[in-house]
């Protein structure tokens, strides 16, 4: 009897691993819903051209295209150099590209900051190996509209939630910012124009180490100055330090002259997390070598590790570029997806949450930690939190959040001490 087997690269889900699959993305669910994020749909395909922007990175080239409808074989072969010619949709190669066409679509029935869960599957034309296939799930969580650090902060603390949920505790996140890696390039001497070609080369250090780093420098023909100050950068002497992340460590990690606002923009971050998280050890660990291969990130950038395996469980950041090439007026933008089909392969066992949902209307100048503090014993105790800032219109805002399923409120002031929960009627 001949075999039928799934096309290459994609797979049958039998019923024991479809429930598996499914009591994880509930817990990844019911944690992020926790956390304030709303969950979207978005089509499985969309228009070639916004597909084909320039804003997908490499993953553009995998992209599945759909045919036009009725091409004949004439037409088909006039236009056979010429992709768009034969295409007007995609299959999506990843949930960010669309979500980006998403918002600028849907902007007007959207709150002034979003926070978004996108899980579905992807597709890409890769070439089929263990663990990388060309259908998979992604988990995505997106903040639009945000531009503090106060939404990296949700994320990772609500992403870290979701993987302590999944009885993966001990996880940690290796924390980077692509300005702070763009400055470090400039101060070892680095043109704008080599700058994409060191980028490629340095995110291989994890696999060639800093000696096939520096060689392969040189083999693409960069500034030997600029090579042989990395060389010397990556070799210099280091000692151990207790705790991975923080002002001191940070500082440590870079040459000398690191921008402060960018150092004070980490050591927030952290700062928010830790409180968020309850805990003195803070799970970030700054990489200044982090790199993450999307062209479009502008900022934070960051990968979930886990010490049970050697590979990355998740990752992402800031992509305040990308929106504005729909909606033509810039919109910031910051985002994390968990590696669904690595996670599912760790995980037997999963949990429920909670009911209640609370939304905290807060003024503009309480303090981040504080926001994320109260956040998070709301959270603790089994609540769905969502952050809100003070409008001029609060009656319009509860009425909103009460359209959104939230049960009750309170208000934050600077200092604010025990909560005061109100119900929405």
């Amino acid at each position: 009897m001949a075999t039928v087997n799934a096309p290459r690269g994609m797979r049958d889900i039998l019923p024991a691993d479809k429930a598996r699959r499914e009591r994880v993305l509930s817990v990844i669910r019911e944690r992020y819903r926790a956390h304030g994020f709303d969950e979207i749909e978005t089509p499985v395909v969309e228009d070639y051209t916004h597909l084909h922007a320039g804003i997908g990175g490499d993953n553009e080239k995998l992209s599945y295209n759909v045919l036009r409808r009725g091409l004949d074989a004439d037409a088909i072969r006039a236009a056979a150099e010429d992709p768009a010619a034969l295409s007007d949709l995609g299959l999506r190669y990843d949930l960010t590209v669309p979500l980006a066409r998403f918002y600028a679509s849907n902007r007007g029935q959207l709150p002034a900051v979003f926070r978004s869960i996108q899980i579905g599957p992807v597709w890409r034309a890769e070439r089929p190996q263990k663990g990388r296939y060309r259908q998979f799930v992604q988990c995505d969580i997106d903040i639009i509209g945000d531009d503090s650090s106060r939404a990296e902060a949700e994320l990772l603390v609500a992403s870290l939630d979701a993987v302590d949920a999944l009885g993966l505790e001990g996880a940690t996140v290796r924390i980077n910012d692509r300005r702070v890696l763009d400055w470090m390039l400039d101060s070892f001497g680095f043109s704008a124009e080599e700058r994409p070609g060191v980028l490629i080369t340095i995110d291989k250090l994890d696999k060639i180490g800093p000696e096939g780093v520096a060689a392969e420098l040189r083999e693409r023909s960069a500034s030997t100055a600029a090579a042989d100050a990395f060389d010397a950068f990556l070799r210099r002497p280091q000692t151990m330090e207790y705790n991975p992340f923080g002002e001191r460590q940070i500082r440590k990690a870079l040459p000398e002259g690191a921008p402060s606002e960018l150092v004070e923009h980490l050591v927030g971050i952290g700062e928010a997390v830790a409180a968020g998280r309850g805990q003195s050890d803070i799970p970030l660990l700054f990489d200044p070598f982090l790199v993450r291969g999307m062209g479009y990130y502008t900022g934070t950038i960051f990968e979930l590790a886990h010490p049970s395996v050697g590979y990355s469980l998740g990752g992402g950041g800031r992509y305040d570029g990308m929106i504005g090439r729909f909606l033509g007026q810039q919109v910031p933008a910051v985002g994390f997806s968990l590696g669904f089909e690595r996670l599912v392969d760790l995980v037997s066992e999963s949990t429920d949450g909670a009911e209640q949902a609370v939304v905290l209307i807060h003024d503009a100048d309480v303090p981040m930690h504080e926001l994320v503090r109260h956040k998070a014993a709301l959270i603790a105790s089994g609540a769905r939190v969502r952050l809100e800032r003070r409008t001029k219109n609060v009656k319009a805002l509860l009425e909103r959040s009460a359209a959104d399923g939230y049960t009750a409120f309170a208000t934050v002031s600077a200092g604010t001490g025990e909560l005061e929960l109100k119900p929405l009627s």
